[in-house]
């Protein structure tokens, strides 16, 4: 699909992680040529993977838990301040290394991931997933998704393991030379994300994150752009009053639009917090920012109490209506090390001496390896136009119908929101993220 560049919507999200051999110093590994390059782009002959509509319902449904999982983990250490993130760029990260964990880190992953399936399974389904989102787009919309695994020259990666990425993600092996030249490496991978991102992830891997003990770098590039089913009218643009979380009033530049959109309004479950959301629909046809909207003074009990059964509720609940919109234009981006996160969430031997992934350089491998860096920076634009790398996130219990169709709802977000990008025929999350200052970068 060609991409039309706009300078109105543009964003991205990207996510990394590195892995390192335990030991530091005296690994006795194979050189190569000094410097690091970028190698050149090797794909192991492999058939497509392929998984069953089962697999990938289950996988999309553990996406969303997964991602809601993150999203309260981030907000605890973003606090107040605006955050997106991406549950379907890491998933699959993580799908890309769980095929080579073993023991306890196999388990541990599996069970952060909230799958059954086996390692290969899941790739599968993930990969699939990650396709059918990318498909039936047309000239108004754009979604691309690379994945690239980086290794040190002269380390024995498994072809099975090499098998299962190009079968699940068409990814590819590229060599460097992380041992001799760190920092052109680090600059190499970096690069590569930034064109796959177009040019909106700048930076992925910061100054001092790969090292000569660096033997790998797994990277998975999403990049979305997206008009609007129905854009919004400049003309409409103006300064409309929006209360943010840390108690200011602000009024940054509100965009407005009366028309039927698909809307739900409740009150009730875990947080006992009234609530509205609206779903702005793509002009691809299955992909949508879902808005979600509490009550003045109710969003934090809401973010904390939501969960895959509200948001579910709340989507399931959406029905047509005439809504009278106003949404504030925003965009920021959130640079987020994510190690401290999945370690909460459950990851913790993969970050340390015992971590066991032989899958990815096999069990005869003199040195030891563990993951030490796993990052994610995301960016979103949201204006007249559309939108690019938006993220999502938010539920509540005790749907109501929608109003009926003749009656006007009228929707003015005025305060803290959280929204969620999607395919609506999976559930896929692409992004999610909250919205407290639109004011604020």
């Amino acid at each position: 699909m060609r991409i039309r560049r706009s300078r109105r919507a543009a964003g991205a999200a990207a996510v990394a992680l590195a892995v390192t051999a335990a030991v530091l110093a005296g690994c006795g590994r194979g050189g190569g040529a000094a410097g690091a390059g970028t190698g050149e782009l090797k794909l192991a002959g492999a058939p497509v993977l392929t998984s069953t509509d089962q697999q990938r319902t289950a996988t999309a449904g553990a996406d969303q838990v997964f991602g809601l999982d993150l999203y309260r983990a981030l907000a605890a250490t973003h606090g107040d301040n605006n955050l997106v993130l991406s549950p379907s760029g890491l998933t699959t990260l993580l799908a890309l290394v769980l095929p080579g964990a073993r023991g306890s880190t196999a388990q541990e992953l599996t069970a952060a991931l909230h799958t059954e399936l086996t390692p290969e399974q899941y790739a599968a389904a993930t990969g699939e997933l990650d396709r059918g989102a990318r498909t039936g787009l047309d000239g108004k919309a754009a979604l691309e998704q690379s994945d690239t695994l980086w290794a040190q020259q002269g380390l024995p990666v498994q072809q099975d393991y090499l098998a299962v990425l190009a079968g699940a993600f068409d990814a590819g092996v590229r060599t460097t030379d992380f041992a001799k030249d760190p920092e052109g490496a680090r600059k190499a991978v970096n690069a590569l994300v930034e064109q796959q991102t177009h040019g909106q992830v700048k930076d992925l891997f910061g100054p001092g994150a790969v090292q000569p003990s660096t033997l790998l770098a797994l990277t998975d590039a999403l990049y979305l752009k997206a008009d609007w089913a129905q854009p919004f009218k400049p003309a409409q643009t103006g300064p409309r009053e929006f209360h943010t979380l840390a108690g200011r009033t602000e009024q940054p530049p509100t965009m407005a639009q009366e028309g039927r959109l698909r809307y739900a309004a409740g009150s009730g479950g875990i947080t006992g917090q009234p609530w509205q959301a609206v779903e702005l629909p793509y002009a691809s046809g299955h992909l949508a920012m879902d808005l979600l909207v509490p009550a003045q003074g109710g969003f934090d009990a809401f973010r904390r109490g939501l969960d895959q059964a509200q948001l579910q509720r709340i989507t399931a609940g959406l029905a047509d209506t005439e809504v009278d919109l106003t949404l504030p234009k925003f965009a920021f981006e959130t640079d987020s090390n994510l190690n401290d996160p999945l370690v909460q969430l459950g990851m913790r031997t993969a970050f340390t001496p015992s971590a066991d992934l032989t899958g990815i350089a096999g069990h005869d491998a003199p040195w030891r390896v563990r993951l030490t860096t796993v990052v994610q920076k995301a960016r979103i634009t949201v204006d007249e136009q559309g939108t690019v790398a938006a993220a999502g996130s938010g539920a509540v219990a005790g749907v109501s119908a929608a109003a009926p169709a003749a009656t006007r709802t009228e929707l003015h977000i005025d305060r803290p929101f959280l929204f969620l990008i999607r395919d609506t025929g999976t559930g896929l999350p692409l992004f999610l993220g909250q919205v407290t200052d639109p004011a604020a970068g």
